[in-house]
């Protein structure tokens, strides 16, 4: 099975099934003296374990990440480092009644016809539960990132749509991502989500949401035309999560609605230095940055597991209907804003070194 690994500069390898003993993954072209620890790391899996608050699945992981290779007292050594985090709360039982069946919307069929076996407990490899390895990499890339860039570098992520309810815009404030379940930015909407969601779990069903991601700091000339554009690359990494269905960036699908005077993002200089007077482009033209900040968005469709019974066939082609039990999330948009951030700052991390490896 290809297709395990990610970057070129910048490269990590993941491992592992969701109800196998453990995941993994090795990250590789990493710069010497980069000082990270597990401590950091473990920061950012915090923030996407599921058992989190009551609004995500009540699977209980710690997901407690160790370094096995790599790093000698708390600095980078330019050898590969290698994480491993085990598995601690498997319910494989939770699969055996539907073992046969293919569950709508997710990969059981279409693993089935590709390879002709497949991991029936919580989909094996095509689970989400892989994601926490990204997020592993993500936090060595944000290392990389702030030691080169400094204080001004940052990414960060925030939950503006779940289901058909939206955020006010003029409520943003990026502060309040962090004290709410939600990631989201706007305090009068956090209630209005509870409450829904609440409602859509007692339902037996699920929803969708959408993700809003901004990375500042990032200098001019990273990305690599043609084919490595950095919007193509940021679209892919995102694309790339779980239940992930669309991304845009900067003013995105809403760029048919604008007109080309509004649209195109005119320059200036003020005070000897040049500006911006809008970011429609999302801080990429061309595919290459342009040091504004860079601005992308990404739209995750509702849980697949759900109760609410299913039609789907078995194995042997027959008839039959599905209803998955177990833990599940009712929006798995929730937990996808760490995951956002670090595909984010992953493929950053790649591009800043590719780009330093072309300078003189």
């Amino acid at each position: 099975m290809p297709g395990n690994s990610f970057g070129k500069i910048f490269k990590f390898n993941t491992w592992g099934e969701s109800h196998g003993p453990a995941i993994g993954c090795t990250v590789d072209g990493v710069p010497s003296k980069i000082k990270i620890n597990e401590k950091e790391i473990q920061t950012f899996l915090n923030q996407r374990r599921p058992g989190s608050n009551k609004f995500v699945t009540q699977r209980k992981e710690r997901d407690k990440v160790k370094i096995l290779s790599g790093v000698f007292n708390n600095y980078t050594t330019g050898a590969p480092i290698s994480f491993i985090i085990h598995n601690e709360d498997q319910r494989s039982k939770d699969y055996e009644k539907i073992k046969e069946k293919f569950r709508p919307g997710h990969a059981d069929y279409t693993y089935e016809k590709k390879y002709g076996i497949r991991d029936y407990r919580g989909g094996g490899r095509s689970s989400a539960r892989e994601t926490a390895m990204r997020v592993v990499a993500g936090a060595i890339a944000r290392k990389i990132l702030s030691t080169k860039l400094g204080k001004k570098f940052l990414i960060r992520g925030a939950l503006i749509q779940i289901g058909s309810l939206h955020i006010n815009r003029d409520n943003w404030d990026w502060n309040y991502t962090k004290k709410n379940p939600f990631w989201c930015p706007d305090s009068k909407m956090t209630k209005i989500w509870e409450n829904y969601l609440q409602q859509i779990r007692k339902n037996g069903s699920s929803v969708g949401a959408i993700i809003e991601l901004e990375a500042c700091g990032i200098p001019v000339g990273l990305g690599e035309p043609v084919y490595d554009k950095l919007d193509a690359d940021i679209a892919k990494a995102l694309m790339s999560i779980n239940a992930v269905k669309g991304v845009e960036i900067g003013s995105g699908f809403a760029s048919a609605f604008i007109p080309g005077e509004e649209s195109s993002d005119e320059i200036i200089i003020k005070n000897k230095n040049i500006k911006f007077l809008s970011n429609n482009a999302g801080g990429i033209l061309g595919g290459i940055s342009s040091g504004q900040n860079i601005i992308s968005r990404f739209v995750v469709k509702p849980t697949s597991s759900i109760l609410k019974s299913k039609k789907t066939i078995t194995k042997n082609l027959k008839k039959t209907t599905v209803s998955v039990g177990g833990r599940h999330d009712p929006c798995v948009g929730i937990r996808a804003v760490p995951i956002g951030e670090a595909m984010l700052a992953c493929v950053l991390a790649d591009h800043f070194l590719r780009n330093k490896a072309f300078q003189n």
